[in-house]
């Protein structure tokens, strides 16, 4: 069933509810747990079924082919999936539609209306504050110098594409800054045969970080009680273990080039769900306070600026936004044919 493009405007709203109540219970896809408590309030606020199931990036794309394909669509709504994926080959094959409700859309940033990205994850170089009173790090070339070699920690390019995908936004859109941090560390103008950015993958690939999960990152930076704790980056999620568990982690602010990247989490509806307006009811609610305020908790920032993040989120990230580098969705078709490339550039020269 292919999707109508017609608008919903606020008064519009109370019809599509309507519409929604005539349609069987239905699945949504996230990458966070808290789908799971947003799927629940959403049924209860509206009288519908729908299940929250939290998947990974690559799940929720293997789901939603699958789906696509067998004629079977169980998840209307993946939110957050591989970026790159969904924009280069679902959008354009059109196993998913990307749809903006009008009653929303003249606030969220041109950006992130096509396709919409609900809300951005942002990935951000971090330290732990009880080992240094200020960040350790002011360039991320630093991180390829023998004094940070093996004491730096993040996931795995190659289990976490986003960040083979960062390699490439790096390469495509801010490789000037790139040589830039360079010539501030060492000196003296980058003079390398290819990017600043292949270069620095190559050196730090090469100076032994730790790979882990987002678990073993967090603890390995912020850990309290360590002599010497790693240096590293990881989402701004895990900065809730401050408070759960005491962790000690603070963002690395005033990095160059970027003290992060954000990460842009997606709202896209499966083409041939049974529960279409079930699924744009969902997608609204994800645009309002109320439907994204879990995940803002975890430092996600909604695309909508007129919600902002809560002034008790644990990173500060808020604060940093100006230092983040910005994903450009446009270019995601280089993303996923470079991918590859960027993880066997990782691969060889990564020591152990």
């Amino acid at each position: 069933m292919a999707l109508s493009s017609a608008p919903v405007h606020a008064a519009e709203l109370d019809d599509l509810i309507a519409a929604a109540k005539a349609e069987p219970a239905t699945t949504v896809y996230a990458v966070t747990g808290k789908i799971v408590e947003t799927a629940e309030a959403f049924s209860a606020k509206y009288g519908l079924q729908v299940t929250g199931k939290k998947v990974n990036e690559s799940g929720q794309i293997d789901l939603l082919i699958r789906e696509h394909q067998a004629g079977n669509v169980a998840g209307s709504v993946s939110l957050a999936s591989d970026a790159s994926v969904i924009i280069a080959d679902l959008l354009g094959q059109g196993l998913v539609q990307s749809w903006v409700p009008e009653d929303i859309a003249a606030h969220l940033p041109e950006a992130a209306r096509d396709p919409l990205v609900v809300v951005s994850d942002p990935h951000v170089w971090a330290y732990n504050s009880e080992a240094y009173e200020n960040c350790p790090i002011t360039n991320v070339w630093e991180l390829t110098d023998a004094d940070w070699s093996r004491r730096v920690t993040l996931m795995d390019p190659l289990d976490k594409p986003a960040y083979a995908d960062w390699f490439n936004q790096l390469a495509d859109h801010h490789d000037a800054a790139m040589a830039a941090a360079y010539k501030a560390h060492y000196g003296k103008p980058f003079d390398g045969s290819g990017s600043a950015t292949e270069a620095w993958v190559q050196a730090f690939a090469a100076n032994g970080p730790l790979i882990g999960d987002s678990s073993v990152v967090a603890e390995a930076i912020g850990a309290p009680g360590q002599e010497q704790p790693f240096f590293g980056m990881l989402s701004t999620a895990k900065f809730r273990e401050n408070q759960s568990k005491g962790f000690k982690l603070a963002i690395c602010a005033q990095m160059q080039p970027f003290s992060g990247w954000l990460y842009p989490g997606l709202g896209v509806i499966a083409s041939q769900t049974p529960s279409p307006n079930i699924a744009k009811l969902f997608i609204h609610y994800l645009l309002t306070e109320e439907g994204i305020d879990p995940q803002r908790v975890d430092g996600k920032v909604p695309s909508d600026p007129r919600i902002g993040l809560p002034d008790d989120e644990p990173s500060g990230i808020g604060a940093l936004m100006d230092q983040m580098m910005v994903w450009d969705t446009s270019t995601a078709v280089s993303d996923i044919d470079a991918r590859q490339d960027w993880q066997d550039i990782w691969r060889t020269n990564l020591k152990r």
